[in-house]
């Protein structure tokens, strides 16, 4: 049978405007480097960066949680003059924030 994989918590939020901006930045290179560098990609970077930020200022810190948060607030926001979505907005936010910790993504280990 398989094993249940463990939540992810986050440390607490200890500076907002430099987690928010870091995580705006490391998407923006994500998004840019995964498809083709477009201005949307900036703005797709911001508005999940700000939906993260809120959340963790709210106290989530539980990363399935902020990626349900992201993916149900990015669907408001109009991809249409992007390759991406909000599924792809949050797990690649996930992703980063995995790698961040040092956490291997891959297999759930």
């Amino acid at each position: 049978m398989a094993e249940p994989i463990l939540p992810i918590t986050l440390p607490p939020v200890t500076n907002p405007q430099q987690e928010g901006e870091w995580l705006r930045e490391a998407l923006v290179n994500w998004l840019d480097r995964e498809f083709l560098p477009e201005a949307v990609n900036q703005t797709i970077a911001s508005r999940a960066s700000q939906i993260f930020i809120r959340q963790r200022m709210e106290g989530e810190n539980d990363l399935g949680s902020l990626v349900i948060a992201i993916v149900t607030e990015m669907q408001a926001f109009d991809f249409r003059e992007s390759f991406y979505s909000e599924f792809a907005i949050a797990n690649a936010v996930s992703d980063l924030l995995l790698d961040s910790l040092g956490i291997d993504r891959c297999c759930g280990g």
